[in-house]
């Protein structure tokens, strides 16, 4: 009788809340395996998601690990903002390390000083494991984001260099996790890597999540270069002959500013944004990513390297 009214009970489940429980799941896994973990939040949709998520792990009681952000610090101001009021209305502790400190450390070496910093984040998150003795470090990567990521398991093995094998990984079976590692060493921990980037959106539509205002439509300063959408900032200036148009733009992922760029769009709602994702037929970071433009093979040689 009361295995016939479970299983009622989970036919009666949406799509999101398998998603849902299934990401709870795991981050129960690394709270219970691992004594040391950390929840990477940069104020971006996907790592919202995994803080609403740690909410419903977790509480009433505080999370078993604290936030941590890898700050570029060329990120959007909007963007830094929402993270820490963010992290300061949950009353969870967040923890920022800057890939400037790594350059005073003279750790990270730009070849020139315009050089995107966004590669050179894995350096400083290796200093801040290292630093705080994470064993774990919480993720919001999604397969469906680029091909590099679609290799990786939920539980992501990293050697005691930080550094990743895509040919000798964990089998996972059966939904069965082994986030066991020797000191040194690190797990990545992925609890939406079966999400897509619709899913996230009705996720965030159905949880009545807020968001930093530069996901949705709005007007900005930017140029064309070489086919891309690039906004005009202090970071990003117009080169000589570049025209600047003002244009009606959203961001579909965000981060470092010189390589997230923005699409044209006039979604200004959720219920738009999810019906724009549901229709269009380019990836959200072959779309928006300017670092991303490169070959398979070299965003695979940057996670080996310890990259998220």
């Amino acid at each position: 009788m009361f295995f016939s009214q479970q299983q009622t009970a989970y036919q009666h489940l949406s799509h999101l809340d398998w998603l849902e429980a299934e990401a709870i799941h795991i981050l129960r896994e690394v709270a219970g395996q691992c004594s040391n973990p950390a929840l990477l939040f940069s104020g971006g949709k996907d790592s919202i998601c995994l803080l609403r998520l740690a909410e419903k792990a977790f509480r009433p009681g505080r999370f078993p690990f604290p936030l941590l952000h890898i700050d570029t610090g060329h990120n959007y101001p909007e963007v830094i903002e929402f993270r820490d009021r963010k992290a300061a209305e949950i009353g969870e502790r967040l923890i920022v390390r800057s890939v400037e400190d790594s350059m005073q450390r003279g750790t990270v070496v730009l070849k020139h000083t315009d050089e995107p910093r966004n590669k050179h984040q894995s350096v400083t998150l290796l200093e801040a494991i290292e630093e705080h003795g994470f064993d774990a470090c919480i993720g919001g990567a999604r397969r469906d984001e680029e091909k590099a990521r679609a290799k990786e398991r939920i539980m992501s093995f990293r050697d005691e260099f930080g550094q990743w094998d895509p040919k000798n990984q964990r089998p996972e079976l059966w939904n069965l996790y082994n986030a066991r590692s020797h000191k040194g060493e690190n797990i990545r921990a992925f609890p939406i890597s079966n999400w897509t980037e619709l899913d996230v959106w009705q996720y965030i539509e159905r949880e009545g999540l807020e968001l930093p205002s530069i996901y949705f439509a709005h007007t900005r300063p930017i140029v064309y270069r070489q086919g891309a959408i690039v906004p005009v900032t202090d970071i990003t200036p117009a080169k000589a002959g570049e025209e600047i148009v003002d244009l009606q733009v959203r961001f579909r992922t965000v981060g470092d500013i010189t390589c997230t760029a923005p699409v044209i769009s006039d979604a200004d709602s959720l219920e738009k944004i999810i019906a724009e994702t549901a229709t269009t037929t380019i990836t959200e970071r072959g779309a928006t990513r300017l670092d991303d433009q490169a070959s398979e093979a070299a965003m695979e040689q940057r996670k080996k390297e310890g990259y998220f």
